[in-house]
């Protein structure tokens, strides 16, 4: 007879997630004028038609109440070098007015959003439906555009609680 495996703990799943590397991407979204962004690395393409994209959004961080009540946002992908950006975004409890002003950016031509100078490439997106996710919710968005910029390099990775690149 087997013995059953133990049950999974969160800090278990936490750290087996963490051997999945990700991409790191800066979201922002724009509600009464303010920006609000946050660094992310649960984002997934979905669909190819219609170009669709999800993030996930912890319900606790304060850019989910933005994402959710704007309705278009952006995502910008960060460079190797952009750790930086990376982390003052993931940074909880900075402030919400100026967040970006050390970070140079450009409005989205299809949103408005600001989307990062120094990204790898920028996409807009319009909220299409959300879905719970225990303690997050998943985000759906139509693609409404895509920028690749011309200045390739190294993406910034998310691996084991840090980042890094594949070097």
């Amino acid at each position: 007879m087997t013995t059953p495996p133990p049950e999974p703990t969160s800090d278990a799943f936490r750290q087996a997630m963490g051997r999945f590397a990700t991409g790191v991407a800066v979201m922002t979204a724009v509600v009464d004028g303010v920006d609000h962004a946050m660094t992310a690395n649960a984002v997934t393409s979905v669909s190819l038609d219609p170009l669709l994209l999800l993030v996930c959004v912890e319900r606790e961080a304060r850019f989910h109440d933005a994402i959710t009540a704007s309705g278009t946002w952006g995502l910008s992908i960060l460079r190797a070098s952009s750790r930086g950006t990376a982390d003052w975004l993931a940074t909880r409890g900075r402030p919400l007015h100026g967040q970006l002003d050390r970070i140079p950016v450009h409005r989205g031509p299809g949103t408005a959003v600001a989307l990062l100078d120094d990204a790898l490439a920028t996409i807009e997106c319009q909220t299409v439906n959300t879905h719970p996710g225990g303690d997050h919710t998943i985000v759906v968005g139509q693609v409404l555009s895509v920028d690749i910029i011309d200045h390739p390099g190294d993406a910034l990775l998310y691996y084991r609680g840090r980042f890094g690149t594949l070097k």
